[in-house]
């Protein structure tokens, strides 16, 4: 009698699939965990000498995500920058998986290591208002300044301007800009990159310091990010910095997720960027 062999799932393959998903597993858990810093130098002649060598550590679209203990890894990663100023460019919590303690004790531990400076992205604007209330206090209470359509001095011959989410198309950076004296260096916070060339370069400011697009999400070589916010396919702003005109952009890629849960080739991002005075001589 003939002996028919069926196809069986056999040891061998069994064991070949396990290991796949493992190694998937293993990437996807790098590629949402694993922080890099990105370090950018800006040169300019309005510097003061009093400034050179000025470090801001950018923090952006946290979205509640915690890495290590209480976000220890990250804090520890913050600090081994040693920033002279922290800022965080919105999105530090999420609207549809809101963790308001999380993003309070972050801020708390920033605010032990620098100065921390903080603006709105578009989640706080998409939170209720008790929620609203209760963020934007415990911010504040653990010491970081909140920037609301505000300018600061942060040094001699140094402003920085930090727009609420809602103010980056309506004119507040034109009005703001008015009061800022031509021979300072103008910082701006704004969350979202995509006004750049329609808004913000009309005010003419020297340095703008963004967030919001994810690194577009997942990046692939020679072309970048595939999908970002108010940009959709392909987008133009995602990652590392722009110029237009004498005005330069910087996009950080950020920490979290939010509608898109996995990052691919696009590790969360922890941006450092060292000012410098130029010397024409």
């Amino acid at each position: 009698m003939e002996i028919i062999r069926r196809p069986e799932f056999t040891k061998k393959k069994v064991i070949i699939f396990v290991i796949v998903i493992l190694l998937l597993g293993i990437f996807c858990w790098f590629q949402n965990n694993w922080l890099q810093v990105s370090e950018y130098t800006y040169t300019s002649p309005k510097v003061p000498s009093s400034a050179d060598g000025m470090r801001i550590v950018q923090i952006s679209d946290l979205h509640n995500a915690v890495f290590g203990s209480h976000n220890s890894r990250l804090l520890e990663k913050i600090s081994a920058q040693h920033p002279d100023i922290i800022v965080i460019t919105g999105d530090i919590a999420d609207s549809s998986h809101t963790d308001l303690d999380a993003a309070i004790e972050f801020c708390e531990g920033a605010a032990k290591i620098a100065p921390c400076y903080y603006i709105t992205g578009n989640h706080e604007m998409w939170l209720d208002d008790d929620e609203q209330q209760k963020l934007y206090s415990g911010i504040t209470d653990a010491g970081v300044t909140f920037l609301k359509d505000e300018t600061v001095t942060l040094a001699d011959g140094i402003s920085m301007t930090g727009l609420d989410d809602a103010s980056l198309y309506n004119g507040t950076l034109a009005k703001l800009s008015a009061d800022i004296a031509p021979a300072d260096l103008h910082i701006v916070l704004a969350h979202e990159p995509q006004y750049l060339e329609e808004e913000y370069i009309l005010s003419s400011p020297d340095l703008i310091i963004t967030g919001h697009a994810h690194g577009g999400q997942f990046r692939l070589p020679f072309i970048g990010g595939i999908i970002a916010p108010d940009q959709g396919f392909l987008p133009k702003y995602t990652a590392g910095e722009y110029k237009s005109g004498d005005t330069t952009m910087y996009v950080s890629r950020g920490l979290g997720n939010s509608v898109i849960p996995l990052r691919i080739f696009n590790y969360p991002e922890i941006n450092l960027l060292i000012i410098k005075a130029k010397n024409d001589r």
